[in-house]
């Protein structure tokens, strides 16, 4: 997958921004990314502090741009411009302040055309990255939310599951969007999309307020979306394993190969992709967020340089 990737990128040159310029794996994975040619790489920070932490790393990057806010050129015209987009809920010294950070300020230089894609949290909360995207890059037209999918991988397989970091209990117009977005995602990364909405039921063996979501969200997905190939409410055996498809809902379109999950809950879904890395040997590639105007991603605090490398591919590939 991440071979296709690059390629994809070399033949058509996207720029990222990296909002922690200094942090030894943005740096390593900078030198690699533009080494190869791979990407554009924009990095946020003061250059003499960053140019020491990169040969303290013995880390290259001199084919890529450091843009220190405190010294940079168009500032004037950011604040301007972050103004107009708060619309009177930030003071222009509050806007002034704000850019000083590098989550802000590498979000309005994707905003203002400045790169096509942003990614941070290798020191950022995931809401200090999702917070500045949302006020800012806001979400696409027709999309009220911002969710996450993991993209699982295995070999030559690939699953997507959905939304297991952001939204904590949606209803159902949100798993609706929810479904429709990681259908999307999935298609992007070579899945063709069949998309199983997941609960302890199997089209009504099972009661619940729970079951109840699942089943109304995938008669509105039908309805909204009838292109596309998904079923509910499934258990999750009934979705992937034939078998149990054939005793418990034969005419699925999706049930005992479905590939593309979305979880009733974030407690579900968190603890579904975790089993799935941990247990089942998967490769979890995310959270890639999902509904905004722009690529922006979040980073683990935990992440490695390669998970940084993979999570920028994936990032420039939605641009």
């Amino acid at each position: 997958m991440f071979k296709k990737l690059e390629d994809q990128l070399k033949a058509n040159s996207r720029t990222i921004v990296f909002t922690e310029g200094t942090d030894a794996r943005i740096l390593e994975a900078t030198d690699k990314l533009t080494k190869s040619d791979i990407l554009n790489v924009i990095l946020i920070g003061d250059p003499e502090a960053v140019n020491a932490a990169a040969n303290e790393g013995g880390f290259q990057i001199d084919k890529c741009e450091i843009i220190n806010p405190a010294a940079y050129d168009g500032m004037e015209d950011m604040v301007s411009t972050m103004v107009a987009l708060r619309k009177g809920k930030m003071t222009e010294e509050q806007v002034r302040a704000a850019l000083t950070k590098g989550n802000y300020f590498g979000t309005m230089l994707v905003k203002m055309g400045k790169a096509d894609c942003l990614l941070g949290g290798a020191t950022y909360s995931t809401a200090d990255t999702v917070r500045p995207a949302l006020q800012l890059i806001k979400t696409k037209p027709g999309n009220k939310i911002v969710s996450s999918v993991f993209i699982m991988v295995k070999g030559d397989e690939r699953l997507a599951m959905a939304d297991c970091a952001i939204n904590i209990d949606p209803n159902e117009d949100e798993l609706v969007e929810i479904a429709v977005e990681t259908a999307k995602t999935a298609s992007v990364f070579g899945i063709d999309p069949k998309v199983a909405l997941l609960s302890y039921s199997t089209m009504g063996s099972g009661k619940g307020d729970s079951v109840t979501k699942m089943a109304n969200a995938t008669a509105k997905i039908k309805e909204q979306a009838p292109e596309l190939a998904v079923d509910g409410e499934l258990q999750f055996d009934a979705a992937v394993s034939p078998v149990v498809a054939q005793v418990k809902c034969k005419n699925s379109p999706v049930a005992g190969q479905a590939n593309t999950f979305i979880f009733p809950d974030i407690n579900a879904g968190n603890i579904g992709y975790k089993i799935a890395a941990r247990l089942g040997g998967y490769e979890a590639i995310g959270p890639i967020l999902q509904g905004l105007n722009a690529p922006i991603n979040d980073l683990s605090r935990g992440c490695n340089a390669e998970e940084v490398y993979k999570m920028a591919l994936v990032t420039a590939a939605l641009s």
